[in-house]
């Protein structure tokens, strides 16, 4: 799913690059329209095995994660494209698209342990010493 999710954003990003859009406004266009692809497939095929109750607060987790790390792919763009302005005296296409194609990498790695540990955490496990006997305590 995620490089269904990764391909729906790069093509997004060039579709609004090519459109006029600029780079940090594309990027953030592009990431919103993968995000849905990416909730779907996260929570019917990564995390399938974890629990399904509190499905509204898995949702709101997953958009504070996702406007996060929108945010951070945002910026990073943001950061490249200056980058290659200051280098190279412009943001060429290609420049771009290594920049968006990065800041993915890395957003990746940080969207990935969010959804892991926070939107879709493994269900509490309960051990021996923690179920109640039914008697009481001496």
């Amino acid at each position: 799913m995620g490089a269904v999710s990764t391909l729906i954003e790069v093509v997004a990003f060039n579709l609004l690059l090519i459109a006029g859009v600029d780079p940090v406004s594309a990027k953030v266009i592009a990431s919103l329209i993968a995000l849905v692809n990416a909730y779907i497939g996260n929570r019917e095929w990564a995390f399938r095995t974890r629990s399904r109750t509190g499905a509204g607060r898995q949702i709101i987790r997953f958009l504070i994660v996702n406007a996060v790390c929108t945010a951070i792919g945002g910026g990073a763009v943001w950061l490249g494209a200056r980058a290659l302005d200051a280098v190279f005296g412009e943001t060429h296409p290609l420049g771009l698209n290594i920049v968006n194609l990065v800041s993915i990498a890395g957003v990746t790695v940080v969207r990935f342990a969010a959804y892991h540990f926070f939107v879709f955490p493994s269900a509490r496990v309960t051990t021996g010493a923690e179920t109640p006997s039914g008697r009481l305590a001496p």
